[in-house]
């Protein structure tokens, strides 16, 4: 095991010295947030495709595949789904209003006044997305050293936090690219092969599993509906996924970049149900198929490939925690304290935005590893987390970019409608329940369309000046509050 503790001592070291290069790099709040709003198409869908196959992805995707077989590739797969739909149809408007939350759109969209309400709930989403991808540490560190898991907990949510801290979204994209690289030689390229090898090949998986295993909708139906209710759509609106699009440096970029990481996504997606119905072959009666990829990488890889691929792991799990960690601190401090902070301080009172968003960075770190520790079941976590999203927020996201008509009143209601009925809900059939997220996203829509048609239509000067933004003009005073955002 020496060689592997080097393997994963060296990236984990690496991690820490991207973000002191990083650090070098951000000297403006665009800089910090956005990367400058200059990611060329090779960086921005290798970033795109890190921070959206996280540890569920990974450790969840072959464990639904020991469990359902290829079927299991279906929470993956719709992940890749939705951010496709989001390149394909969203992501250039989305990249010309040159924002830095979705809140800021929302209150470009509705006139100011709808910002503060959805980013407490974006904030609780991001939150929770950092908690659940902080907590599968813990699974890795176990299988690597044996550690407790609330030590496990502290070290790879520093290292998160140290790196993000110090260099924002330089360093976190430069990890993210460091991290694709090795989650495609690691579980593509190594671990994928050699776990089919080592089942036997596919004639012998057929053979030693029940038909249902190869059966495309073997998980069932109404699994796959939820799934892409929940992360289909999840995809179109998080705060973690647009500030990625933000990054693109052209609406070209962010179109193209994001179809090409959308599929490798669907890629991924297979491989880890092949993966866990190989693991099913070998481990047939598993105590739990969360412990699948730990098992197989623990007892059929070779020293070196084993430390390569749970290092690859572990970059799965980092890139999507330190993308929900930025995420959940600038819409902490841009959407809410800075909301707060101009109702007590005077308009032109001076402080550095830099230093604000990484103060902010590392109190927001420090809780999500606090509340990690604290919570044990990551899949409720998640879940609370996406239906929240999904059904708080989808409506007036979609609809303001959609439906000209939509009004802030509409928004307002929709918002708070959706996010209480969703919490009620969970409450009374439970947090895994579907109702929640069925219900709660069609209350957010009877809302918002009843509403929105019941109150005056948005302001004309409101919706002309969100059509220049949209057109990609209107923006130039942050270009020119920010001369360190030039291409360089």
């Amino acid at each position: 095991m020496a060689i592997d503790y080097t393997v994963i001592v060296v990236y984990l070291a690496g991690m820490l010295a991207m973000g002191w290069w990083g650090m070098r790099r951000a000297k403006s709040k665009s800089d910090f947030l956005v990367a400058g709003r200059r990611l060329g198409p090779a960086m921005y869908s290798g970033t795109m495709a890190a921070i959206v196959l996280g540890g569920a992805s990974t450790i969840g995707g072959v464990g639904l595949g020991y469990q359902y077989g290829l079927s299991g590739a279906w929470m993956v797969f719709t992940i890749g789904l939705g951010l496709l739909a989001l390149s394909v149809f969203f992501s250039a408007r989305i990249a010309r209003l040159k924002v830095y939350t979705v809140s800021e759109m929302l209150d470009l969209r509705y006139g100011g006044r709808a910002g503060v309400i959805s980013g407490v709930v974006m904030w609780a989403y991001t939150l929770m997305l950092a908690v659940t991808s902080t907590i599968a540490y813990a699974t890795i560190f176990d299988v690597l050293f044996d550690m407790n898991r609330t030590l496990a907990i502290i070290i790879g949510g520093s290292i998160v936090v140290a790196y993000s801290t110090l260099g924002g979204m330089w360093s976190i994209t430069l990890t993210d690219m460091v991290q694709f690289v090795v989650k495609t030689v690691g579980v593509l390229l190594l671990l994928l092969p050699i776990a089919v090898i080592k089942a036997g090949g596919f004639s012998e998986m057929k053979a030693k599993l029940p038909t249902e295993y190869f059966d495309p909708l073997g998980i069932g139906g109404e699994t796959i509906f939820t799934y892409v209710l929940i992360y289909t759509f999840g995809m179109l609106i998080g705060q973690d996924i647009w500030q990625r699009v933000f990054t693109a440096r052209s609406d070209t970029t962010a179109k193209w970049g994001g179809t090409v990481a959308g599929t490798y996504c669907l890629v991924y997606a297979l491989a880890g149900a092949v993966i866990g119905t190989a693991a099913k072959v070998l481990y047939p009666t598993l105590p739990s198929a969360d412990t699948a990829f730990a098992t197989i990488v623990k007892d059929e890889l070779p020293v070196g490939v084993r430390g390569l691929v749970l290092a690859a792991a572990l970059a799965a799990v980092m890139s999507t925690s330190s993308g929900a960690l930025i995420a959940c601190a600038t819409v902490a401090n841009n959407d809410i304290w800075a909301k707060l902070r101009g109702a007590v301080r005077p308009r032109g009172d001076d402080h550095d935005e830099v230093k604000g968003n990484r103060v902010f960075i590392l109190v927001m770190g420090i809780a999500v590893i606090c509340t990690a520790i604290a919570l044990n079941n990551v899949v409720e976590a998640l879940t609370v987390a996406y239906n929240l999203l999904v059904g708080g927020l989808l409506v007036p996201i979609l609809g303001g970019l959609l439906w000209k008509r939509g009004t802030v009143h509409g928004a307002l209601a929709s918002v708070v409608v959706g996010g209480l009925a969703v919490v009620g809900l969970m409450a009374t059939y439970g947090i895994l329940a579907n109702e929640p997220v069925y219900y709660g996203l069609l209350s957010s829509l009877a809302a918002y369309v009843i509403v929105s048609l019941a109150t005056p239509a948005t302001d004309p000067a409101v919706l002309a000046a969100w059509r220049e933004r949209l057109a990609g003009r209107g923006a130039d005073a942050e270009a020119e509050a920010e001369p360190a955002a030039v291409v360089a």
